[in-house]
């Protein structure tokens, strides 16, 4: 019998390996406790982490006003369905629509759902208030997206880790290069277009900013032909980027928005989706819902979550911590021959190793930091994503920067 006390790291790793399904590749750490800006492994070993679940726990590991909130409903009412009313989900879609400036909330629980809900949603409102044909609805998305690992979803997708062997694909979806204007506008010039759906900022593709002026133009041009704007902001949101959202930074309001991830602080899956009245009304009873999406539990997490943020400044603290991230990391690069440059915005960044993508180079790198005591994880070969909880202070930021430094040197060459 496998017991709960005692396992090591090896153990622990060992067990996964024999009886889980092999489809993620984690470093080579087992964590057990967090706090804070912190992690401990199985041994207690401490670690800064600078992944945060992607983005998931931007308040910090178990925040104490977000445990405390789920505790309490906990021990009162965790679940009814949707088939009845309970005395907390309207209280949390009054608080939350206020709270981004929407008309209506419609709760889900993982951002991969979101991200359906608002494809479903769009593509209801196009045939119900747009008068296209049913079934010919078209959305734009962009290519090197993640919007999450379903069916539909990755079949817009251009990464073959997520689409190989998992075909046939669903159809009606038209890809076009990222921060170009000009490919939006020539996709908007088909018939049947329902939405464009984007990224404000491609966190999984290697965090890629856009150019300043890109989403409000974009925005532009989808009120110019009667097409919905569709934020997905499962990553970027819940001020990880320096504001609330990351399409504030452009004062860009989006037709239907998409939340996830850090809505909850990490603590429970929660996601939701945000439109107001003419078009989330199409939506009627039976027509899409979820057991689990609107429970009393989600409720009080999301708003404990969503308050946290606000008390604590952390869209503020992010702003500044990730402007002195990335002058830290470039006066570095300067000199650097093993990276090439650093973006980002607010505490959401990235550095590219100046290797092929093919390489182990970033991952080798991750391996070493871990050992320096510093979490993080490459994606797509040759980047490195940096994502700490937003409740970092400067002093730990920098003692963070030194540390990612000090192991970048070791593979200089």
């Amino acid at each position: 019998m496998v017991t709960l006390e005692g396992l090591t790291s090896a153990e622990a790793i060992e067990l996964e390996n024999k009886y889980g399904a092999h489809n993620y590749h984690p470093l080579p750490v087992v964590l057990n406790r967090g706090e804070g800006v912190h992690v401990w492994d199985v041994e207690g070993k401490r670690y800064y982490d600078f992944l945060s679940a992607y983005s998931a726990v931007n308040q910090g590991h178990c925040h104490p006003k977000i445990v405390n909130a789920l505790k309490a409903q906990a021990e009162t009412l965790t679940l009814t369905s949707r088939a009845f009313h309970n005395d907390i989900l309207g209280r949390f879609e009054h608080y939350a629509t206020q709270y981004f400036g929407f008309d209506k909330l419609l709760p889900m629980n993982t951002g991969a759902e979101a991200v359906e809900t608002a494809i479903k949603l769009a593509r209801k409102w196009a045939y119900e208030k747009k008068g296209v044909h049913e079934a010919e609805a078209k959305i734009i998305v962009c290519e090197n997206n993640f919007h999450g690992r379903t069916t539909t979803i990755i079949s817009f997708s251009n990464d073959p880790d997520a689409r190989k062997n998992f075909g046939p694909y669903t159809p009606g979806f038209i890809k076009i290069a990222y921060d170009d204007i000009p490919a939006l506008e020539e996709a908007l010039k088909e018939d049947n277009i329902a939405a464009f759906l984007v990224e404000p900022i491609q966190g999984e593709a290697g965090v890629y900013v856009p150019q300043e002026g890109y989403l409000s133009k974009a925005k532009e041009l989808c009120e110019q032909h009667n097409v919905l704007f569709i934020a997905d902001e499962v990553q970027t949101g819940i001020a990880r980027t320096g504001k609330l959202l990351a399409v504030d930074h452009e004062e860009v309001k989006p037709d239907i928005l998409i939340l996830g991830k850090a809505i909850s602080g990490g603590v429970y899956p929660v996601s939701a989706v945000l439109a107001d009245d003419t078009i989330m009304e199409v939506i009627k009873p039976g027509q899409h819902g979820s057991t689990f999406g609107g429970n009393p539990l989600a409720g009080v997490v999301a708003m404990a979550a969503l308050e946290v943020v606000k008390e604590e400044n952390l869209a503020e603290n992010a702003e500044t911590l990730g402007n002195l991230f990335r002058e830290k990391l470039n006066v570095y690069i300067a000199e650097s021959k093993i990276v090439k440059l650093v973006r980002g915005k607010g505490l959401l960044n990235a550095i590219v190793i100046n290797d092929s993508e093919d390489s182990s180079t970033a991952w080798d790198i991750c391996v070493a930091m871990k050992e320096n005591g510093l979490l993080a994880k490459p994606t797509h070969g040759n980047i490195i994503r940096f994502a700490p909880p937003l409740v970092m202070n400067k002093t730990q930021l920098i003692e963070c920067v030194g540390i990612i430094i000090d192991t970048l040197k070791q593979f200089e060459k």
